[in-house]
Parts: structure tokens; sequence; C-alpha cells
């Protein structure tokens, strides 16, 4: 019989790993080509991979939840034929180690190609396989009981998705001074236990019997495993036991390095949330853009009680019937007009080359928050749309982003974003821009405030806009003026007929 496996692919730039969210089949499954067989979790989105071939589901290598490295098998695929299924020894080892076999990652592996998704090259790097145990250290363990290390086991090993808040997949830990404490401990043993550079691999302590979800849960936790007995069978170390010892290091007598008192008030008062997938990407690019491109921010407080009627007025309309006609759209709207009358804005930095590169399209990105956190997908040339195609093209982009589906292509090459802080009953902020982008409008609340109207105070809607931008491309008259076009815009909407 043939088998095949699979490997996770670099199914978006730069990516190193990701997470299994969910497997789409089973083991004893019959599957045909392009059929999705999982979702995977990579720094932008969550993706469905295809399988490239048709057979029969034999083995899932990794269990849901797990954090798997690109190139490393995730399956295996019986698809039938004469040829020989791949050696024993060489699959055994790719499982075992939890790494994939010499090759380049992403590219052709024994038993089978690697799928390549949403336009990304394969990677160049090269796989490296941990070096074999010599026979010396193979004796010493031949009493211990011997379990796969890849081996992740239930996905209730690692802790739950983010669903709702972020503190939804929060975990207890140490804190203070007693943490800071155990470390140096734990350090010191490591340090005791570790064989020398030049000793052969396996002398000295032996590796604790561990699975590695539990292993990375104890190094983030500062736990030394070798200082823990395994509960498990076999002796293996569980996440209780690593809970345990946490627990146990907290309201212990043996630290000397915090008060017994503070180690007590703040056991379990901490939760830690792993920095991973969107989130992390997030993180990175949000860095990166305010510490490279100088921020500078501007607000109007804009009376846009016209818009409001004009909204109602549309939404009647019968050919809108079915349309989403929100204060967004309008925004939306008078931003891509004002961009056509300063196209400066509607630019980015060359650093390499030492250019300005102005747009002559507009993707607009629209800010969505998501359980996975946030994400900027952008709508392709919205310049060249229709209110109605705009509107139909922003409620798409807002329920394709809340269910996790966002595609990264449709994230990529975005030219000026839009961020919507009013749905959250917020007023105003000072938005960092978006990598690669000049300029970011927020969006606030639309209120009922008493405003100066003809001589008089009335009751009006108003709203507050903040326009952050590179001072770099956009000077503050151009900033002031573009801001200004937008306010007035949204003012009197019927001032569209002269832009």
């Amino acid at each position: 019989m043939a088998t095949k496996q699979f490997r996770l692919p670099d199914v978006g730039e730069g990516l190193t790993e990701g997470e299994i969210l969910q497997w789409l089949v089973a083991v004893g499954d019959t599957v045909t080509v392009n059929q999705p067989l999982c979702e995977v979790e990579t720094a932008k989105a969550a993706v469905e991979l295809p399988s490239p071939w048709a057979g029969t589901v034999t083995e899932l290598l990794f269990e849901a939840g797990t954090m798997v490295e690109v190139g490393t098998p995730i399956i295996t695929i019986h698809v039938g034929g004469d040829s020989a299924p791949p050696p024993a020894s060489d699959a055994g080892q790719a499982r075992a180690d939890g790494e994939p076999a010499a090759g380049l990652i992403g590219g052709a592996a024994p038993g089978g190609r690697t799928a390549v998704l949403v336009g990304y090259g394969p990677r160049t790097t090269e796989a490296k396989r941990r070096p074999r145990r010599s026979g010396e250290a193979v004796a010493a363990r031949a009493t211990a009981p011997v379990l796969p290390e890849a081996d992740h086991g239930p996905g209730t090993d690692r802790p739950p998705l983010l669903t709702t808040a972020p503190d939804a997949t929060a975990k207890p830990v140490r804190h203070g001074g007693l943490e800071v404490g155990r470390q140096a401990e734990a350090h010191a043993l490591v340090e005791a236990a570790a064989p020398s550079s030049a000793a052969p691999h396996g002398r000295g302590r032996l590796r604790p019997l561990a699975k590695p979800p539990v292993r990375k849960y104890a190094k983030d936790l500062g736990v030394d495993l070798t200082t823990i007995t395994g509960s498990g069978e076999g002796g293996v170390i569980t996440r209780a036991d690593v809970d345990a010892a946490v627990a146990g290091t907290a309201f212990g007598t043996e630290s000397s390095a915090a008060p017994a008192a503070f180690g007590t008030e703040s056991a379990g008062r901490e939760r830690r949330i792993p920095i991973k997938g969107v989130r992390k990407h997030t993180a990175a690019a949000m860095v990166a853009s305010a510490f490279t491109a100088p921020h500078v921010t501007e607000f109007l407080t804009v009376d846009v009680t016209r818009t409001m009627k004009l909204r109602a007025r549309l939404a009647a309309r019968p050919e809108l019937a079915g349309v989403k006609i929100s204060p967004l759209l309008f925004v939306a709207k008078a931003l891509l007009l004002a961009v056509r009358r300063h196209p400066m804005v509607n630019s980015s930095w060359d650093e390499a080359a030492q250019e300005i590169v102005v747009k002559d399209y507009v993707n607009l990105g629209i800010a969505a928050a998501t359980p996975r956190g946030l994400v900027v997908p952008n709508i392709k040339d919205a310049d060249r749309l229709s209110l109605a195609e705009l509107a139909g093209a922003l409620a798409d982009l807002t329920a394709t982003a809340r269910e996790g589906r966002t595609a990264p292509a449709d994230m990529a090459g975005g030219t000026i974003t839009i961020t919507n802080v009013g749905v959250f009953g917020v007023d105003t902020g000072t938005p960092i821009l978006n990598p690669g982008e000049s300029a970011i409008l927020a969006f606030g609340a639309v209120r009922e405030m008493p405003w100066v109207h003809k001589g008089t105070v009335v009751p009006r809607q108003v709203t507050q806009l903040a326009l952050s931008f590179d001072h770099r491309i956009v000077d503050g008259e151009l900033g002031s003026r573009f801001l200004a076009d937008v306010g007035a815009l949204l003012h009197d909407p019927g001032s569209a007929l002269a832009f």
C-alpha cells in the first residue's frame, strides 16, 4: 500500500508556525482532491488546508489546538497504488521528534508534495533534525517507558481558543519575587543536569517524560520538569502536575525570595494569555508603525444632522431595499471623495528607494474587531464603486471578518484606513497607522448634542473625527485640508456634487 504525509505548508508570507484549530476529517474518512482537511490559524487569519491527494485518512499526527511548525507532517493519507510506504524509521523519527525530515520546508518531500496557498512560494530554509541519541543514551533509558514525543495529547492539554474576550484563555501564574527566586533555582538545576557541549548526547540527568504541550506550558511558567514526579501512565508528567508544582511554590514556605503573605495574596490572581496568531501579528505591526512613521493626529467635531437625514431617506428607497445604509458608509464615501482632491494622502513611503509612492487607486481598509483580534481587510478599488456597491462591499467585508474567514490576500495592499470606534460608544481616539499607509481616520459615535445652528442653540447630531497621518508625507496643511473636506462632506452631503 502507498501512504503519503501532508506537511503544514507556508500559507502566509513569512509564516513559521500555525495552530490547528479543528480537524475537518477523521481517521477512516475518504477524502478527495482539494477537500478541506483542517482549519489552521496563521498570523493573519484562519484558513482551510485542502488535500492534495484522494484517499483514506489513516492518521492525524496532531490534536486540535496544537502549534505546528511549517514543514511538519500533520496527517497521513493512504492513496493506494503499488509503491512502498516511506521507511518506518524515517517516518517514526519525524513524528517522534516533532520535526520534519531533512529537506526543504514547503518544498518536495518523501511521499508527496506540499500544497502552497494564496500564491506564496515555498520557504528556502532547511529543516533540521534533532541529533540521534547515542548507544549509551539509549541503554541508559532502556528501563524507562518510552512514549512518542510528538503525541500532543488531547485538545484539553491546551487552553481553549479565544471566543469572546482575551481573558477566556487565561492561566494562573506565580508573581513577583516568588517566581524570580524559583526560576533562579530551576535554572541552576538545569545547568547542573545539562550535558556539556563536548559530552555525547544523553549523558547527565535523564530527560523527564512529558508531552510537548506540557513542556511548553512548564517553560512559560518557569517550572523545571526535572523536579516534578509525573502522575501519568508510566511516570509521564501532565499539565496537572505542573499546576500542582506552581501551587506548591506559590504557597510553600521554603522560598525566601518574598514574604509568604505576599505570595499567598498574589497566587491565582494573575493570568497569562499566549501571544500568537492575529494578536501577535497585530502587535508587531503596530510597534513597527509607531516607531517608524512620525504620527500626527488632528481632530474635528462635525454636525452630521443632514447626513443622518439623508441616510433615512436613502434607506427608504426601494432600489436600496436590503442594503445596509450605515453612518460608516457615508464616512467612507466622504473619505474617498476627499482622496480624489488630495491624492498625496493616499500614498506610502519607500525607505529603500527613498521615494513617495502615490497610489492612483484606493484600497480602503476597515479595521474590524474579531474574536481572534484586530484585522484590517480592505475593499479593492473602493473609489470606483457606487454608493450601493460600496455598501454591499462593507457588509461582506465585516461579516467575513467577524467569522474569521478573511483571506490573507484581502488584508494585503491597503492604501488608507477607517477605524469606526463609534460602534463602541467612543467619541474619538488617536489611531495608529496601518503599516505601509500614510493616513487613518477614526470615526466616533454620533450623538445628539446642543449645537449653535442659525444663531440658536438646538439639539443636533454631532460626531468627532480624528485623522492620524505620516508627517514625512503629509504635512500639517495637507492633513488639515483633507480632514476639513471630509468634515464638510459629512456636514453637507450635497457638497459632494462640487467634488
